[in-house]
């Protein structure tokens, strides 16, 4: 597992997003490392709570575009199963059955948010920004339109959703993605902090509580599991996905975009 590290203090076990040199932008071995690591923590009895962060100072910048880009000429079904693959790594988090701490610093976009909204308890820097910055690109947040929308209610996303822009932590705390904002300096103390006031908790009864939670918001279906990675399968591949990932890329405007605006 080269792109995530994962260490273990004690009963809290650390897991990092180690793709620095793109802002941990997911690609298929980062999704599938993070799947898998989250699968065996789940049967692993030594570690309760486990703290998500990211390498180099930044959370995560959502999709790794070069890679969604070379899915322009896969097959829609190649490009839904590679979709349904996100799904069910933020799945694996959402359901973890011990609670996970995001220790978010930096930014966190698009998926990045994704992986923020699976996250029990949510600690950010002072400084960091996010965004769901699909639409910029053409595209659309809908694999992780349901975990969004479950943390931080319907409003936020008819604003955040069609707008993409961007918005800093005291925001998202207000809106229910953050819980707490500190200084850069003391994030990992504080972070910590909170990971060791689970350990005070019966952990049969934590598992509980986070059955019960899930039981009580409603289930993410296999329908809409479906039909969200089939939604971005559809727009990824179309032409105006590819026109708003290539003028990411080559560092220009995007087509629709008006002269003189940015």
């Amino acid at each position: 597992m080269t792109s995530i590290i994962i260490t273990s203090n004690g009963p809290i076990t650390h897991v990092q997003l180690n793709r620095p040199e793109v802002k941990n932008a997911f690609n298929e071995e980062l999704i599938k490392d993070l799947t898998d690591a989250f699968g065996q923590l789940a049967q692993n009895d030594s570690c309760r709570v486990v703290v998500l962060s990211g390498a180099g100072g930044f959370f995560c910048a959502g999709g790794d575009l070069k890679w969604m880009k070379s899915f322009a000429h896969a097959s829609d079904a190649e490009n839904e199963a590679d979709a349904r693959r996100l799904a069910g790594m933020l799945e694996a988090v959402d359901q973890f059955p011990k609670p996970v701490v995001g220790q978010v610093a930096g930014g966190a976009f698009g998926g990045g948010v994704g992986l923020v909204s699976v996250c029990d308890v949510v600690m950010a820097a002072e400084g960091t920004l996010f965004s769901l910055s699909e639409v910029k690109l053409g595209l659309i947040p809908a694999v992780i339109s349901p975990y969004v929308i479950a943390k931080t209610g319907v409003a936020p996303a008819r604003r955040y959703f069609l707008t993409g822009e961007r918005f800093d932590a005291g925001m998202a705390q207000r809106i229910g993605l953050v819980h707490e904002v500190t200084k850069q300096e003391t994030l990992e103390e504080r972070t910590l902090a909170i990971a060791r006031e689970f350990l005070s908790s019966g952990p049969e009864a934590v598992r509980a509580c986070k059955a019960l939670i899930r039981k009580v918001r409603g289930e993410i279906s296999p329908a809409i599991q479906t039909m969200t990675s089939k939604e971005i399968a559809r727009l990824r591949a179309s032409p105006e996905g590819q026109e708003g990932m290539r003028a990411f890329l080559e560092k220009r405007r995007p087509f629709w975009l008006p002269d003189g605006k940015s």
